[in-house]
C-alpha cells in the first residue's frame, strides 16, 4: 500500500522537476513514520515496494534535507521575504494546495506535519480536504486538484504501472476521464519501458527494465513517495504457519500451511 502525493504537473509551479525534488527534500518522512506510526511504516522511495523482487535498492533516495531544499528553491528564483514566505521576482507567492480525504484522522495528521515543514521552507500550504466520494469521484479522477492529492495505491507483486504512469492513461474529457495518470505525467522513455516490460519474458531483462523505470521515477517525481502502509494482523496464539504476504495476494492462498500449534 503506497501512500503518496500525486502532483498536478499542469500547474506551472509543479511542472519544474527541481521544485518537486525540493518538496520531497523538505518532508521528514522518517520522523512521520517514527512519531505517528511507531516506526512501523517504512519510508517509500517510489511505487515499487522493497518486498517486490523487481525493487531496485540503488534507486535515488531523498533524505530530509531542508538546506538542500532551500538551495533548490533559491536557484529557481523563489526567495524568502521578511515574512518568511517565498516569492519570485514578480512578487508571486509560492503557494500550494494539499488535498486528501476528509474524516481520515491519520491523513490529517500527516498533512499538518507536511504543511508545517513546507512552511519552514517558506512555502504557504492550504489544506482543503473533501469527502472520499467527491475526492475520488471527481477531484482526482478529473484532475481538478491544482497542487497535491494525497492517497494510496494498492498493488500486487510486479504490478506494471501502465494506468498510473503511461501518457496514454492521462484522464481527459476526450477519453471520458479514463486512466489513472492523475499527475498528467508524460515521458516517452517511461512509455517505452512499460510497453517493453509487458512483453518481456526474460527475468533478468525484465529486472533491468524495472530498474530503469524506478530510476526515472525517482528523478522526475511525478508523485511524492511518503511511506508503505503497514497491514496489522491479529492472530490466535494457537494458529501457526500464517505468513502475511505484504501485498494484495491474501494469506489464505497458503492456507494448507496453517496448523494448530501448542
Amino acid at each position: 500500500v503506497y501512500e503518496h502525493i500525486d502532483l498536478n504537473l499542469d500547474n506551472p509551479l509543479l511542472a519544474d522537476r527541481n521544485l518537486r525534488q525540493a518538496l520531497l527534500y523538505g518532508i521528514d518522512r522518517a520522523a512521520i513514520s517514527e512519531q505517528l506510526f511507531d516506526d512501523k511504516q517504512p519510508v517509500a522511495q517510489g511505487p515499487v515496494s522493497p518486498l517486490d523482487w523487481v525493487y531496485d535498492s540503488n534507486v535515488a533516495a531523498y533524505p530530509y534535507d531542508p538546506e538542500k531544499a532551500a538551495t533548490l528553491l533559491d536557484g529557481l528564483g523563489w526567495t524568502k521575504g521578511e515574512d518568511g514566505l517565498r516569492r519570485n521576482a514578480d512578487g508571486e507567492q509560492l503557494n500550494l494546495t494539499l488535498m486528501s480525504t476528509s474524516g481520515d484522522h491519520t491523513r490529517a495528521l500527516v498533512e499538518q506535519v507536511i504543511q508545517s515543514q513546507w512552511h519552514q521552507l517558506g512555502i504557504k500550504v492550504d489544506i482543503r480536504n473533501e469527502p472520499a466520494r467527491v475526492f475520488f469521484g471527481q477531484t482526482v479522477t478529473q484532475r481538478k486538484f491544482t497542487g497535491g492529492a494525497m492517497f494510496a495505491w494498492i498493488s500486487s507483486p510486479e504490478n506494471i504501472p501502465r494506468s498510473t504512469l503511461h501518457s496514454m492513461e492521462i484522464p481527459r474529457p476526450e477519453n471520458n476521464y479514463a486512466g489513472q495518470n492523475y499527475t498528467g505525467y508524460a515521458n516517452d522513455e517511461i512509455d517505452a519501458l512499460i510497453d517493453a516490460i509487458e512483453i518481456e519474458l526474460n527475468r533478468d531483462k525484465r529486472r533491468q527494465l524495472w530498474a530503469r523505470l524506478q530510476a526515472i521515477y525517482a528523478r522526475d517525481l511525478p508523485a511524492l513517495p511518503l511511506y508503505y502502509r503497514a497491514q496489522p494482523f491479529v492472530l490466535p496464539q494457537w494458529l501457526k504457519g500464517v505468513i502475511p504476504t505484504g501485498h494484495q495476494y491474501p494469506s489464505t492462498l497458503w492456507i494448507e500451511d496453517w496448523k494448530v500449534g501448542p
